[in-house]
């Protein structure tokens, strides 16, 4: 019989009952992670000693030495940040100033970090602008990269050069409506080719909000209901997020009822997908899946563009690696993921383990333009 080497020998575990033979595997273990690892220590806390970052609404991977973050400011503290069970909501802290006691430092709101999780910049100079900070948006189709930041308190989206000037306001700051020019505390952005893009607006008007490449309004659709059936399409519980496939479709996450809808992109209805547990957020990936992170139950669930289900990995809790409200995530060049938890609050990185089979992992969102390799 043909020897085989001791490292062989080692690495093989033949298992006799049932006759089935396995790789070894470590010891332990509870897959709290799914595909991803852990980055320990991502990223550096920039509030300073005895505060945390705060309520962690948006976060976008432009290259993995850029990642945005849009935080609402920072708050003292956790006694016991590794408690897996949550102690306090940070997003339940009072953003309207009228509970000082209670309102968040409001600075580092909009910060910039590396791979390593070290502070590049934060644009204090517009924390003025920023009431509840909500998601970050970069067009796929946009050469020159502009930020869009969006803020539901604030009834507005901010536009930004990738230096940080202002350069577009939709919406009237501090104004709610349900018109060609106010926003009832929109959610999400996602654009077609041509530069027209699409607000979800959002937790009091529920609606999908058309404009050109301008940002001149052309249509809006959907109205409040809670439907038990997809018999009623367009009847919406905050709408909470949207993206587009390479075919013109728009998903909308209809979150409180549980669903997604799927619209044409002159708000004609196509499908709806039942039991998608309270849709946070979603990423439509390169290779057209459909991502979503679940408030519900703090998994992220991939969907092929039929609606059906691929596969799902999360666990909640607040120690590292776990979940309590994914309101944005994220994926760069180098297949790393990265999540904004804002329930927690804080900021994390994910890489993908060694070996892990690549369908499981959440691909990068589409990119018809490239990137350039920045280096700041």
């Amino acid at each position: 019989m043909r020897k085989i080497s001791a490292a062989v020998a080692a690495f093989v575990v033949v298992i006799v009952a049932g006759g089935f033979a396995q790789m070894r595997q470590d010891k332990g273990g509870g897959d709290i992670t799914g595909p991803y690892e852990l980055v320990a220590g991502w990223p550096q806390n920039w509030c300073g000693e005895g505060f945390q970052i705060g309520s962690t609404a948006g976060i976008w991977a432009e290259t993995p030495d850029r990642v945005y973050v849009f935080a609402r400011g920072c708050l003292p503290a956790l006694k016991e940040p590794g408690d897996p069970v949550p102690t306090r909501n940070a997003s339940g802290f009072d953003l309207s100033q009228k509970d000082p006691a209670r309102h968040p430092r409001w600075d580092h709101v909009f910060n910039i970090v590396d791979r390593n999780g070290r502070l590049i910049q934060s644009w204090d100079q517009h924390n003025k602008l920023f009431v509840r900070p909500h998601r970050i948006l970069v067009s796929p189709y946009d050469a020159e990269r502009h930020v869009w930041l969006v803020d539901d308190g604030a009834q507005a989206i901010f536009k930004f050069t990738r230096d940080g000037k202002l350069v577009q306001t939709i919406g009237t700051p501090g104004v709610r409506g349900d018109d060609a020019t106010h926003f009832a505390r929109p959610t999400d952005i996602a654009w077609l080719p041509d530069g027209t893009f699409f607000v979800s607006d959002g937790y009091i008007n529920t609606r999908v909000v058309k404009f050109d490449r301008t940002g001149k309004y052309i249509t809006s659709w959907g109205q409040p209901g809670n439907p038990p059936n997809e018999t009623r399409p367009s009847y919406m519980n905050t709408v909470h997020a949207i993206v587009i496939d390479k075919q013109r479709r728009l998903y909308v996450s209809d979150r409180a009822n549980h669903r997604v809808q799927v619209f044409d992109e002159n708000g004609k209805f196509l499908d709806v997908w039942p039991n998608v547990p309270l849709p946070y957020s979603f990423l439509m990936t390169d290779d057209q899946h459909l991502v979503s992170a679940s408030g519900q139950t703090s998994k992220f669930t991939k969907y092929d563009l039929t609606g059906r289900l691929l596969s799902a990995w999360g666990t909640f809790g607040t120690m590292p690696g776990g979940f309590w409200g994914v309101h944005q995530f994220s994926v760069d060049s180098e297949g790393s993921l990265y999540t904004a938890d804002v329930h927690v609050g804080r900021p994390q990185k994910f890489r993908p383990r060694a070996g892990v089979d690549r369908a499981l992992l959440i691909g990068p969102p589409t990119r018809a333009v490239s990137t350039p390799n920045y280096t700041n």
